[in-house]
């Protein structure tokens, strides 16, 4: 990380209005090197691509992921008081809000010289607040730069053409010198969270698909009312829906970076989720390798996981799904986890705080498992109704070309940060 040389961009950077973030954005598409062969904004750019610098890298996969001190988690439900509310995965906090604290997506990222992976999902907090809440911001981006791990030499394969990249998306998706950020959420863990967030608040599974209850629920008669329901559908939508939310803030959070930071890009969905994750049937087209399972009773495969980097709670990564929510409680209240009593925090007393929350204990991991296995039996993975593992939107960015701007748009149509972006940020690189 720049650290005597930090461009002067990296300090004005830091007291950008977020009004003015929140009112500048825009999609910005049209990058340095950038080509519309035709139509009404034909236009080929007269500038060398530029790829984004470390620094500027870190900075916006740091803003899309990165670890934001510890999660204060949520501090009591009417249902189980006095004890603290359980629901977190993670005991830090990131830039972006998750359903009940679960944080179940892991942040990908490409550029020219290879696919990456913020692994911050379960990272502890770098350091704790100072008195007036603030973060060091260099200490921010280079606990970020500490967990990237590379997983493949050279660009995402990902070709930016149909079917692979939407029509609209051909001419500037993942093309050299830009870097593209791509969160994905392990939907198999969400719902295993959520089945445990419903247990706790009385409700249990309900097969809605072949309208009957989950098999031998009624054994558990003595710790939940087993007539009290919510549909499969319902559970694992509601589920989907939860973490398009954490993917989607993710990306929007990177969004806002680029206008404090002056640089082009937008957040978009316009690329097929399969061939990304890994489960195209190309082998010229592995994306990020995720293995996947295919059915003729599916309408699309469905990606599990990525062995030793990103494996989905649900088999083949878990012998079955007793073993994989032995494993989620081992990461809610094993040693790091939010609820263990040696987890550091950001309470006078965090010991006191963590050592509050009651642990699941043998009889409400035997009715948790019973449902997920249920399903997965039933429909041949888990969840049932929809992908173990789910992405739905991307961060772009690039170096703007401004020149198209000036040629087609009026005044005001980038920021002064833009404007000032190659002075404030590479001040020694020929534009």
């Amino acid at each position: 990380m720049e650290t005597m040389t930090t461009p002067r961009g990296f300090r004005n950077m830091q007291s950008f209005p977020l009004i003015e973030a929140l009112l500048g954005r825009r999609s910005r598409r049209f990058f340095m090197g950038a080509d519309i062969p035709d139509g009404v904004f034909a236009h080929k750019s007269s500038h060398n691509a530029l790829p984004l610098t470390d620094l500027e890298k870190m900075l916006l996969v740091s803003a899309c992921g990165g670890n934001t001190s510890w999660h204060h988690l949520i501090y009591r439900a009417a249902r189980y008081a006095p004890h603290l509310s359980n629901y977190a995965g993670s005991a830090g906090g990131r830039t972006f809000p998750s359903g009940a604290g679960f944080h179940t997506s892991q942040t990908f990222f490409t550029d020219d010289e290879g696919v990456y992976v913020l692994d911050m999902r379960d990272a502890p907090a770098f350091d704790d607040r100072a008195n007036d809440g603030s973060l060091s911001l260099e200490k921010y981006v280079e606990n970020a730069r500490n967990r990237v791990r590379k997983i493949q030499d050279g660009r995402l394969k990902v070709p930016s053409e149909v079917p692979y990249t939407e029509a609209h998306n051909t001419w500037v998706f993942n093309k050299p010198s830009t870097l593209v950020v791509i969160p994905v959420g392990d939907l198999s863990q969400h719902v295993l969270l959520n089945i445990c967030y419903m247990l706790q608040n009385g409700l249990v599974l309900y097969d809605d698909i072949n309208k009957c209850p989950i098999s031998d629920i009624r054994q558990f008669g003595d710790i939940v009312d087993v007539t009290n329901v919510w549909p499969i559908t319902f559970v694992e939508q509601w589920s989907l829906s939860e973490l398009t939310v954490e993917l989607g803030t993710s990306c929007y959070a990177g969004v806002l970076m680029l206008q404090a930071m002056g640089l082009g890009g937008w957040m978009l969905n316009g690329v097929d989720p399969f061939a990304t994750l890994g489960a195209s049937g190309n082998p010229e087209v592995p994306g990020l390798g995720f293995r996947y399972d295919k059915d003729d009773g599916w309408p699309y495969p469905n990606p599990t996981g990525l062995d030793g980097v990103m494996e989905g709670y649900c088999p083949p990564h878990h012998k079955n799904m007793r073993a994989a929510v032995d494993a989620l409680c081992e990461r809610k209240f094993g040693p790091g986890g939010p609820f263990h009593p040696d987890t550091a925090g950001p309470w006078k007393d965090s010991r006191k705080v963590r050592s509050a929350a009651q642990v699941h204990d043998e009889r409400f991991r035997e009715c948790v498992a019973l449902q997920a296995q249920y399903v997965y039996d039933t429909f041949g993975k888990f969840p049932g109704t929809v992908l173990s593992m789910f992405l739905s939107m991307y961060l772009q960015a690039h170096h703007l070309d401004l020149d198209f701007y000036d040629k087609f748009y009026k005044t005001g149509a980038y920021l002064k940060t833009h404007a000032m972006h190659m002075a404030d940020w590479h001040a020694d690189d020929s534009a």
